[in-house]
């Protein structure tokens, strides 16, 4: 999958859910591949703390013998962050308003998760 394909999937992301603030793609290494995200946000850092949660998240489910990883949810008092697997290479952070439509949000990050693991 191209680069220009991979931030295409992003911005389509972020145009289904117009309330979101922001969409990162990093690897798993912590490095950011493609990004939509707010000027004032740092995309190194986001990418790190992306791959690393989501490191720790393969080993709980690892030693939990529960299967793969499929996505993570953390809540905060003025926003929400999901991560998903996108794939063996890479963890799509996806950045929410408390209260957002987390259906919606689920509904269109799983599809782009899917799409960005099935050509990356």
């Amino acid at each position: 999958m191209s680069l220009e394909q991979i931030q295409k999937d992003l911005d389509n992301l972020r145009a289904a859910v117009p309330e979101l603030r922001g969409v990162l793609l990093a690897s798993n290494e912590g490095r950011p591949i493609a990004h939509v995200l707010p000027q004032e946000s740092d995309p190194e850092r986001l990418a790190a703390l992306a791959a690393a949660a989501s490191s720790l998240g393969r080993r709980m489910t690892s030693t939990l013998e529960t299967g793969t990883l499929n996505e993570m949810a953390v809540s905060a008092s003025e926003g929400q962050l999901f991560l998903y697997n996108a794939g063996n290479k890479a963890v799509l952070a996806v950045l929410g308003p408390t209260g957002a439509n987390t259906g919606l949000i689920h509904l269109e990050a799983r599809w782009a998760a899917r799409e960005i693991s099935e050509r990356f």
